[in-house]
């Protein structure tokens, strides 16, 4: 027998075998992709065709069609390299593919969530509190925080060939040491559960925390966001959130203005009460009057160079630019008022007395 022609013909066949079983694998990998790029077509157009009518179904329609591709393409791999002998490199190539799948479906489930929580925002769109668009957006979050974690959970599983009780036994102590790293996540998340029961704000309530003042964007599971009313976006930590005095300023039923008018010394007690009873009758029933408080005008105080009137008064609604556009035709009026009664307003002075000895 010539061994040559023996060890060139099975290098054929070899060569050959491996041919067909690469091209079997392309012609997998092509027919998934091609059924996936043609699902995600014809999703696509069933979406926008009702996506007036129900946009939970579009959003789901256009969601799938997004993974359609690649989960495709990860089956078609999957199929396609157990229809052929890979040898030594069998458990290798077997583990990566089921690892892609298992990526792929993880990827569908992720992007599912946001069926979800549009179903949840259309849900509570009718309500009156915004608090439960907030728990919305954080229902949403937790859920896709939980298909990340199950999926690192089950690529553990997968790489390590254990059971998902036996590596989550083997993570206890990296989880305790992870636990104590991520403290601070922890203490932000349970700050947003408090922020939720407690509900000292919602969504686009302008809220004064610490130096921070601005209305809310946002409430995250880790933070809240804030819009200074100077443009910037503040983030603070919600485990801040939950432990700092909270003003809710939107929810304020009036806004209260208290100032002083300083006097002359000159001026004689009828022109002191002249002036008292033009700040009661300006006063009298004003816009944005309420008649449980009703304003306050007082001769409370003898200045360093003034006699001073207090006045207080309270504006509802809280309507701020409103409040404004009221406070300066009142400042208007009062200095109409006072110059026709010549009553003259004081400003800051100081007397020197020079003693001459001689």
């Amino acid at each position: 027998m010539d061994l040559s022609n023996l060890v060139s013909t099975s290098q054929f066949v070899y060569s050959e075998n491996t041919f067909w079983q690469l091209a079997l694998i392309f012609f997998s990998i092509l027919l998934g992709l091609v059924v996936g790029v043609s699902v995600k077509f014809f999703l696509n157009i069933q979406a926008k065709r009702i996506n007036h009518r129900r946009p939970i179904y579009a959003c789901a329609l256009q969601g799938i069609g997004r993974c359609t591709p690649f989960l495709a393409f990860t089956l078609g791999l999957f199929y396609g390299v157990r229809a052929i002998n890979m040898g030594p490199a069998e458990v290798f190539v077997f583990t990566g593919s089921s690892i892609l799948c298992l990526l792929a479906f993880s990827l569908l489930a992720f992007t599912l969530v946001d069926v979800i929580t549009l179903w949840f925002v259309k849900r509570v769109s009718g309500t009156s509190s915004l608090m439960d668009d907030m728990l919305t957006m954080i229902i949403g979050k937790s859920l896709k925080a939980t298909v990340i974690i199950l999926t690192i959970l089950q690529v553990a599983q997968t790489l390590s060939g254990k059971e998902i009780t036996t590596v989550l036994a083997g993570l206890g102590i990296g989880g305790l040491a992870f636990a104590l790293a991520a403290q601070d996540t922890i203490k932000n998340f349970f700050g947003s559960l408090v922020l939720l029961a407690d509900k000292p704000f919602k969504i686009g309530d302008r809220i004064k925390v610490g130096e921070h003042d601005g209305p809310v964007e946002e409430v995250g599971l880790r933070s809240t966001r804030i819009r200074t009313l100077e443009g910037h976006l503040t983030i603070i930590p919600n485990s801040e959130m939950a432990t700092k005095v909270i003003q809710n300023i939107s929810q304020r039923p009036y806004i209260r203005r208290l100032f002083n008018i300083g006097l002359k010394y000159n001026t004689s007690p009828e022109k002191i009460l002249k002036a008292k009873n033009i700040l009661i009758e300006l006063l009298r029933e004003h816009e944005g009057n309420d008649i449980k408080y009703p304003p306050r005008i007082y001769f409370n105080d003898f200045k360093d160079s003034a006699i001073n009137l207090v006045c207080i008064y309270w504006y509802n609604p809280a309507d701020y630019w409103a409040y404004m556009k009221f406070t300066e035709n009142l400042n208007l009026k009062i200095l109409e008022y006072f110059s026709a009664a010549g009553i003259e307003l004081a400003f800051p002075t100081q007397t020197i007395h020079l003693n001459n000895n001689e």
